[in-house]
Formats: structure tokens, C-alpha cells, sequence
């Protein structure tokens, strides 16, 4: 059933399902929080609190937010740890892989744990050479046309970003996705990340001081070289806190993907950083 937590600029909208220590799921762009849906009914099975939330400006959430970055995002999550009754382990997908790592360093208290499926948190260059690469270049050229507007390119890169394997239900979610980005406000709430710098993110890695799981897909468009950005990420945090796994074949979405290699890895964190 469908919560609304009331902040200063919106609402946002969550579940919350199952009972134990809690773990909260936070997706990605362009997506609601049915983006989690093969991964939290085995972490419930397995005894957690499943929390799973829309981002500001997507799903069930409301539009109009002053801002979309990372940092924002990250004040979001927090509250709502907040208001259920942390502490709890933060999941984040994405965009919010990096608010993940805001929250985490900002919120200490609140946060035990953070696991970051392909995470955007490094402030990102191109080289000339990228380009090259195809997968990389089909991928970053939808998400140019997604910023000039076309929702049929966030398709196309969705696509992309899901290389090989689709999950059972891939166009019932096509198409969820796209009257989601029908509706007013979503697709400027959309932009608005895509171009919102991971800079704010990259600054706070290394005051994180909880455990942190990274988990790329070794086929991730986003990147020439996954297994190096997730390196990359865990170089920058404290040594020894945080571990990278990869999961062969996957894209951008290894929990949708993948979701039993995905759970696996995220049960085995949860042994011990998960806490009531």
C-alpha cells in the first residue's frame, strides 16, 4: 500500500513491507520503485523490513521539487530512515548510489550499511577514445536524446542498458515507464538528474564510514570499463570499508536483470550490517 511522507517541498511516496531490520530500496531515474519488485520479496522472505520509495518527481512522489540532484535526493532518504525508525541499510540504484553515499556520510547515525547497484558517484569524464566503444556510444547518444525531450529515446536506451537478457515483463514496464513520463512534471523531473553532476556525491566518499557493497554489471553502458569504475569508487572511500562484486552479463540493471546473483550478494551484507 501506497505511504506519503510530507516534506517541505513534496511528498514522497513509499511501502514498506515485511518485518526485521529494515533495508530501504531506492531506484534509479525514469523509474518507480517497481523497479525493485523481483528483489524484495526475497529479502522479505528472508526476514528484513522492506522499504522501497519513489524518488522526488517520479512514480507515486510529487513533481515540482526546487532541486533533483544527488544531495536532494539524499535529504529525502534520510528523512524517511528518519520516519521509520532507523537505523537501516540503504540500497541505492544509479543516481541514488551516490545519494546513498551522501546519506551515508551525512547520516551516520541512521545508516549501517550501503549497497550501490551501478552507481553514478564519480564525477565522470569522457575521452576521446570512449566513443569507440559501441555499447557506450549507443547508450550516451539516447541519453542525449532523452535530454532534449524524446521519451522514445529513453526507450531506446533502456534497451541498451538491458543488453541481452530482458526481464519476463519487459514491455508491461516499457509501457509503465512510459505513462509514468506522460504524466506533467516527470520527464523535466527526469532531465533535471540526468544532468544534475555527480560532484556532490564524489566529495562525500571518502567521509562514509559505514560498510559499503558495490555492484556493477560487467556489460554496463554506462561505462567503458565497469569493473574499473567500481574499483574507483571503492579506492576513493576509507581502505577496507568498501568491496566491489561484479555480475557477469549484466547492464545497468543487474537487480532487474539478475535479481536472484543481485539478492545473493545483498543477503550476504545483510548478515552483518543489518541491524533492528
Amino acid at each position: 500500500m501506497t505511504e506519503l511522507l510530507t516534506l517541505a517541498d513534496g511528498t514522497i511516496a513509499y511501502d514498506v513491507t515485511g518485518e526485521g531490520p529494515l533495508v530501504v530500496l531506492a531506484p534509479g531515474v525514469g523509474n518507480g520503485r517497481d523497479a525493485y519488485r523481483f528483489v524484495t520479496p526475497h529479502l522479505v522472505a528472508a526476514g528484513y523490513r522492506v522499504a522501497t520509495v519513489d524518488l522526488r518527481g517520479s512514480g507515486e512522489s510529487s513533481v515540482g521539487w526546487p532541486s533533483y540532484s544527488r544531495t536532494a535526493i539524499a535529504g529525502d532518504l534520510i528523512a524517511l530512515i528518519r520516519h521509520l525508525g532507523g537505523p537501516a541499510v540503504l540500497v541505492g540504484h544509479s543516481i541514488s548510489g551516490g545519494a546513498a553515499t551522501i546519506a551515508a556520510a551525512q547520516a551516520p547515525d541512521l545508516i549501517t550499511g550501503i549497497i550501490e547497484l551501478a552507481p553514478f558517484t564519480r564525477t565522470q569524464s569522457m575521452r576521446l577514445g570512449d566513443l569507440r566503444h559501441g555499447p557506450y556510444r549507443r547508450g550516451a547518444l539516447r541519453l542525449v536524446g532523452t535530454l532534449l525531450g524524446s521519451r522514445s529515446s529513453w526507450q531506446r536506451y533502456l534497451d541498451v542498458a538491458y543488453p541481452g537478457t530482458k526481464p519476463a515483463d519487459w514491455a508491461a514496464h516499457l509501457a509503465g515507464i512510459d505513462a509514468m513520463l506522460r504524466e506533467p512534471g516527470r520527464m523535466q523531473a527526469l532531465q533535471s538528474m540526468l544532468r544534475s553532476a555527480p560532484t556532490d556525491a564524489g566529495a562525500h566518499l571518502a567521509d562514509v564510514r559505514c560498510p559499503a557493497l558495490i555492484i556493477e554489471g560487467s556489460l554496463d553502458p554506462d561505462w567503458v570499463d565497469p569493473r574499473a569504475e567500481g574499483e574507483a569508487i571503492v579506492a576513493a572511500m576509507p581502505t577496507g570499508l568498501a568491496r566491489l562484486e561484479m555480475i557477469d552479463g549484466a547492464g545497468h540493471y543487474p537487480h532487474v536483470q539478475y535479481p536472484a546473483e543481485t539478492v545473493a550478494l545483498m543477503l550476504t551484507f545483510l548478515r552483518t550490517h543489518a541491524h533492528a
